[in-house]
C-alpha cells in the first residue's frame, strides 16, 4: 500500500470537531448497543442517537462491525482511565486492590451498558474480547508484583492471582453494580478486600 493509500484508509480525526464526532458516535453506539444488542442495533440508530449524518459515520468507520470494536476498546479504556488514577491514592497494594474494586463498582453503576457490550464482543471480536480482558489482567498482575516488592502481600502472587481477583471484580460488579446498585459499594469493596488481605497479605499485616 503506498502512503496515499494509507492517508486515505486512516480514519483517525484530525481536528478537535472531528473528535467530537466521533466521540458522539462512541457514546451514541454505546446506547444503541447497550440497549438493543449488536444484531439489532444498527448505524442508522447510532447516528440518530448521535445527532450525526449517516456520512459522518462513514468517515470515522467503516462498518457496525467496526465501530463496536471500537467501543470495547474505548469502553475497557474508558475503566481503566477512571480506576487507575485512584488506585494511586492507594495505601499499599491491598488498599489498592479494595479502591480498584470500588472505583469499578462506581463505574459500572454509571455504565451499565459495558456488560452486555463486553460479554457480546466474545461473539462479535473475539480478539477484542479476549484483549480486554488479558490486558486488564496484566496490570493488575503488574500492580501486585510491584506490592509484593514493597512487602505490601506475599511473594509469591502471581498471574493467577490477577486473574482471580478480576474474576471476582467482574462478578461482584454484574451482582452489585448492574443487577442491584443498592447496597454501598464501599461495603461491597471492603467485603470482598477482606477475602484479598487474608488470601494473599504479607505474613504479620
Amino acid at each position: 500500500m503506498t502512503d496515499q493509500g494509507a492517508a486515505k484508509d486512516d480514519k483517525t480525526p484530525r481536528t478537535a470537531r472531528g473528535e467530537r464526532t466521533r466521540r458522539a458516535l462512541l457514546s451514541a453506539a454505546a446506547a444503541e448497543f447497550g440497549e438493543k444488542g449488536f444484531h439489532d442495533g444498527s448505524i442508522s440508530g447510532i447516528t440518530r442517537r448521535a445527532g450525526c449524518a449517516l456520512g459522518s459515520f462513514y468517515t470515522y468507520f467503516d462498518t457496525k462491525d467496526d465501530i463496536f470494536r471500537a467501543l470495547v476498546n474505548d469502553m475497557s479504556g474508558q475503566v481503566r482511565d477512571y480506576v487507575s488514577p485512584r488506585i494511586a491514592q492507594a495505601r499499599d497494594g491491598i488498599d489498592a486492590e479494595r479502591i480498584g474494586l470500588l472505583s469499578f463498582l462506581e463505574f459500572a453503576r454509571t455504565h451499565k451498558e459495558i456488560y452486555r457490550i463486553i460479554d457480546e464482543s466474545e461473539f462479535v471480536d473475539a480478539a477484542a474480547y479476549r484483549a480486554h480482558y488479558e490486558n486488564t489482567a496484566s496490570r493488575m498482575a503488574a500492580r501486585l508484583t510491584s506490592a509484593a516488592a514493597r512487602g505490601d502481600v506475599r511473594p509469591d502472587v502471581e498471574e493467577v492471582h490477577a486473574w482471580a481477583i478480576m474474576g471476582m471484580n467482574v462478578f461482584l460488579g454484574l451482582r452489585y453494580g448492574v443487577w442491584d446498585d443498592s447496597r454501598p459499594a464501599e461495603e461491597v469493596a471492603a467485603i470482598a478486600n477482606a477475602l484479598i488481605e487474608r488470601g494473599i497479605g504479607a505474613q504479620g499485616r
